[in-house]
Parts: C-alpha cells; structure tokens; sequence
C-alpha cells in the first residue's frame, strides 16, 4: 500500500517520474514511458501496454478489455501521457485510444512506448502541446470503479501476454472500496510493478481487529444482578494443620488385599510388586494398594502419598488417569484483583443483551513455596486483561463459575509463556477466556456459538460445576 500511495501522489503532482529507493525499492517509474528501470542493473522493464476499451451500446457494466499493438514511436523523451476520447464509431460502440508524442526533453533522450489511454467524457481530443504548455492530466472520474478494475486487470494481461517480463501470476485487484486512498486503475499498475519484481501482491484491506469496546462512562457501568460486589481479591486457602498426606488420602480410598494383574499408572511397575518410586519415602509400606472410591482406578499407596506431597498439598486430590478430583482442587495462582461488571455494548452474536466485563490485574512479584522457583522474581505482562462474556443466563452462569476459579487460584498460574517462550512469568491456566471484544481475529474473540459451553466444560475439568457454587456459600 505505501508503494501504491507513493506512485499516486507522484502522478498526482504531475512528476515525470518517481523513485521508490526511498521506501527500499530500488526503483525508478517512469510515468512518460509507464515503464520501470532498475537502480542496480540499470534494467528497462514495460508495465503498461496499450489496451482498447469496447463499451457495448447495450449499456453500462459491459466493457470489455482487449490488448492491441502499440504504434512505434519516434526516439524522444516525452512528458506525462496526453490522454483522449476517440471519435464515436458508426456502430455506436466508443473507442478509447491513447498515443504518446515527442516532446522537447531535458538531459537524455528515452524512447517512447504506448500508454494507457483514459478521457473525461465530451472531451475533444487535442494533440500534445496544444493550447498550454502543461500535458493534460487523466480524467478518470467518469469511469466507474467497475471499468478501472477490468482496466488494471487487462493491462496485466496484456503484459504478461507480451513478453515484456517473466511470466507472474494475474494480480487481484480488489475490495478497493471509495475510502481507499489508491485508485484502483493505479493500484492495479502498482501491483504489476510488485509482482514483477518477485513481490507478493495482495491489494485488499485486512479485517481490522477490536479489542476494546467503545469508551464508557462511569454513569453507564452496572453491577450484576444476583452477584455481590464488582471485585474480589484472591484468597488463598491451606490444608488443615495437623493432617498428614496419609491421612488427607485416607477419605478417598479403599485397601486392596488382592491387587488386579496390572501395572501402577505412576511408578509404571506392577501393583502385585512393591511401588517402583525412588524418592523420599512415605510413612507408608511400598506394597500396600489403594483404589479411589470415585472412579475405582488402583495405585500403589507408596505412590498417591509421592504424588500428593508433589503437589500444592491443599487437601485435595486428582486421579493421574481419569483426572477426577477429590476434594476442593486449589491452583497457585499470585495475588491480584478480579472486577467485573456491565456495559451497555453488546458483543458479535450476542446483540439482544449487553456485556460483562472481566478486568483482572496481577502485579509481579516475587515466588512462593508453592511456585516452580520459590524466592525468585517473576514478570506479569500485558496487565489489566479485559475479558468479554454476554450478559445472558448462560453468561452469567460462566461468570459465577468464574469467581470460584479465581477465589481457587486456578485462572492464571506461573509458568513459561507459550506466546513469547518467557518463563517465570504470569500464564493464563487452562481455562480459556475470550479478549477480543468486536472482532474474533485471533480466535479469542465473538461471534463463537460454542464458547461459554467449552468454559462449562474447561470449568468442570477444574472440578467447578453449578455444585461448586453451594460449596462455597456453605
């Protein structure tokens, strides 16, 4: 695009040339000549052929574009391509031409080669040099936007036909729309230029992307109906002192005195032999078996007591085969502040109710015991991060669900970030949010059908459901 704002305002300015060095082409355009020269191997390229334009009489958006030779030239340097209407032909048909004339020239002499040929409507043709001193500039005005795109898209043609250049493939001129600040029939010229110099082309104006909702006032921010306050702190929560692993695990299994023929999914050895794990041992015999009275899956005790002791040591428990989870599961997420509220916007698929707001802010800090690197410093980057839901049934749902994440510090954790490979730093923990208020670019944005129910479910895997919710007020 900065080529193509480049070469319009040179042709605007009625510059008989322009250089592109200075935006790191090497370069040189000649608008005389419609031709390119390169800086560095001094190589002459054509860019624009002649063409003729067909417009049936049986009415507008019919033209057609067909390529005709171009009438050789006398050896001189021309100024900017004197553009003119053709006369009306008997058949009804009109037959747009252009030429190129020898004019007085300063410094070298070039040789002049066809050119394009474009005219206001009812003008009269004139030859060069006629009435003023000054070349006429062209009347692209009176052609519809329609007319130009042929018009570009057939002078590539016509090139690639010619033999002028390699072969490259048609440049696709299109959503050119009126605000765009390069005329198509140019816009087409420039990406012929790119593609012949082994650029790739694509004139058309990218999406753009939406992450903030339109400024709100103070005034127009509610509360939630049903939900208390607009923010919350995070909490953290221990085990209960004086409970040791064996006996927080004690509540979930079952002993086993005949152990199944089968191998311990942690120390990988078989749960008729002793418990494979070299580490710290237990308080517990190595060949002693449990079974989780949830989901029946069996283990060495030796292992589960390994196993939790790795863990945040929270009270709570999860099967390393099913991922069922006993007990209330706490995360280690930092300290931070989680607000949220109402707006009166409405998202993408969502446009019968307005939006939620989520705005959670996490300062760095320094690692806990319960962190990869205890004392160690880590980053949080890109705080406040603003969050969308719609303010529906099933929006809200996600919300109070939400705040039971939070207040279990499973939202974020501290990590290696999977976007910029920083580790020690603040990571989003396997519950997805959607950051993107009016545009879904990154996929982290509206309209998706299928989002608040895959937080349902990311939710649950987190051991939050609508009965988490009676949990926590008890």
């Amino acid at each position: 695009m900065d080529v193509g704002i480049t070469i319009q305002r040179a042709y605007e300015k009625q510059h008989p040339w322009v250089d592109l060095s200075a935006i790191g082409f090497c370069y040189v355009i000649d608008f005389a000549t419609m031709g390119q020269i390169n800086r560095q191997t001094q190589r002459k390229s054509l860019l624009v052929m002649t063409c003729k334009a067909t417009v049936s009489a049986a009415g507008p958006g019919t033209a057609t574009l067909q390529p005709r030779k171009a009438p050789p030239a006398p050896p001189a340097t021309p100024k900017a391509p004197v553009l003119a209407l053709g006369a009306k032909a008997p058949d009804g048909t009109a037959t747009v031409r252009g030429s190129v004339k020898p004019l007085a020239a300063e410094g070298r002499r070039r040789q002049a080669a066809s050119t394009p040929a474009l005219s206001s409507a009812g003008s009269t043709a004139s030859p060069p040099g006629a009435g003023s001193s000054k070349a006429s500039r062209p009347g692209l005005g009176t052609l519809n936007r329609s007319h130009l795109q042929r018009l570009a898209i057939a002078q590539s043609r016509v090139l690639l036909d010619s033999g002028g250049v390699p072969p490259v493939p048609t440049v696709p001129v299109k959503n050119l729309t009126g605000s765009s600040p390069v005329n198509p029939a140019l816009a087409g010229i420039t990406g012929i230029l790119m593609s012949a110099a082994g650029l790739p082309v694509c004139l058309t104006r990218p999406p753009k992307l939406v992450l903030h909702p339109p400024p709100v006032s103070k005034s127009e921010i509610q509360s939630i109906p049903g939900i208390s306050h607009t923010c919350r702190k995070t909490t953290k929560k221990q085990a209960k002192k004086g409970k040791t692993p064996e006996e927080v695990l004690k509540k979930y299994l079952q002993k086993v005195r005949h152990p199944p023929d089968e191998d311990c999914t942690i120390c990988m050895e078989r749960l008729s032999a002793p418990s494979g794990y070299k580490g710290p041992h237990p308080a517990v015999k190595p060949d002693l078996v449990g079974k989780l009275v949830k989901c029946g899956h069996v283990f060495h005790l030796h292992c589960l007591v390994a196993m939790y002791n790795n863990g945040n040591k929270d009270g709570s428990l999860q099967c390393p085969t099913c991922k069922t989870i006993y007990g209330v599961k706490t995360g280690t997420q930092p300290p931070g502040k989680m607000e949220y509220h109402i707006i009166p916007h409405a998202l993408p698929g969502h446009s019968d109710c307005k939006t939620i707001r989520i705005i959670y802010n996490i300062p760095p800090g320094v690692q806990g015991p319960e962190h990869p690197n205890p004392g160690k410093s880590f980053t949080a980057r890109g705080f406040p991060r603003h969050c969308y839901l719609p303010d529906s049934e099933k929006g809200r749902k996600v919300l109070k669900l939400l705040l039971v994440a939070w207040d279990r510090r499973l939202i974020f954790a501290i990590g290696t970030s999977s976007t910029t490979g920083e580790s020690d730093t603040v990571i989003w923990n396997e519950i997805h949010h959607k950051t993107e208020f009016g545009s879904n670019l990154t996929g982290h944005g509206y309209p998706d059908i299928n989002y608040l129910d895959n937080v349902l479910a990311e939710l649950a895997a987190q051991g939050i459901t609508e009965e988490s919710l009676a949990q926590e007020k008890d």
